[in-house]
């Protein structure tokens, strides 16, 4: 398939991905198919990468969401569980927003990761469970409301009390290198792998609640330090608990990226 596509492009002015020619001036690649010959081809293309999300909690995570796509009501589709995902952010943030107040509205952050768990776990599989599949388009809205709801919820985490801004604002941005890999490496590899080192999206969710529940019951812990040429840090135990997850994302990014560049020299592509 992906020989078809290069053949395609090979035409001279031919763009496959923006579906026509300079001009529509078709006569520059007498032989190329027909446009909706080139839509379907670019379908199967997505179609055909390889889903990989070896997670620990897979064998509870799996059963439920079958369970789930099965009995889930007729009117609820792959798009309201999209926006049910989006709602949970939306919880998460608030929660968090909430905690400046009252630590309780902790417990409010922890049900929105539930909600948000169920809705942007479950389009997906309800929609291959139920035969809808939209391969592009669901590529495409459930992975631009990821990014939106990871900047709800890592700066909501920033506003809470306890982890300062900076930290929550560093560990958004090894989220987002990770997951821009993630996107990439699917187009150029064929490979959508959401899960490294047996850790993906609802293991993150498990300790962001686990996360929650330390900070409601242990309260706010700063430990003060001098950190050379930054004077006196001031720090919470939870500062230093998002930077540890920090560097583990970053370290899943550099080490998967050095070894995809690595692969694609070899194959000279």
């Amino acid at each position: 398939m992906g020989n078809d596509l290069a053949s395609l492009a090979g035409c001279a002015g031919y763009d496959p991905w923006l579906k026509g020619y300079p001009e529509n001036d078709q006569s520059l690649c007498p032989s190329a198919p027909h446009i909706l010959f080139v839509e379907a081809l670019l379908m199967a293309e997505m179609k055909q990468h390889r889903r990989v999300n070896e997670i620990l909690l897979a064998p509870l995570e799996k059963p439920a969401l079958k369970w789930l796509a099965a009995h889930t009501p007729a009117w609820i589709n792959p798009d309201i569980c999209t926006l049910i995902g989006i709602l949970g952010s939306v919880v998460i943030l608030v929660g968090y927003l909430l905690t400046r107040f009252n630590h309780n509205f902790l417990w409010l952050a922890s049900l929105g990761f539930v909600v948000n768990w169920f809705g942007d776990s479950l389009d997906g599989t309800l929609a291959r469970f139920r035969g809808i599949e939209r391969p592009v388009y669901g590529f495409f809205v459930d992975h631009v409301t990821d990014a939106v709801s990871q900047v709800m919820i890592f700066l909501g985490l920033g506003a809470t009390p306890f982890v300062h801004f900076k930290f929550a604002s560093l560990a958004l941005i090894a989220y987002l290198l990770l997951s821009v890999l993630v996107y990439v490496r699917t187009y150029v590899a064929g490979e959508f792998k959401i899960s490294y080192g047996r850790l993906g999206p609802t293991e993150i969710r498990v300790i962001a609640i686990l996360l929650n529940t330390s900070m409601y019951f242990l309260g706010l812990r700063n430990f003060t330090f001098a950190a050379w040429i930054f004077g006196t840090l001031t720090v919470s135990a939870y500062d230093l608990f998002v930077a540890l997850i920090t560097l583990l994302l970053l370290y899943f990014f550099f080490v998967t990226a050095a070894q995809e560049t690595i692969r694609l020299a070899n194959e000279n592509k």
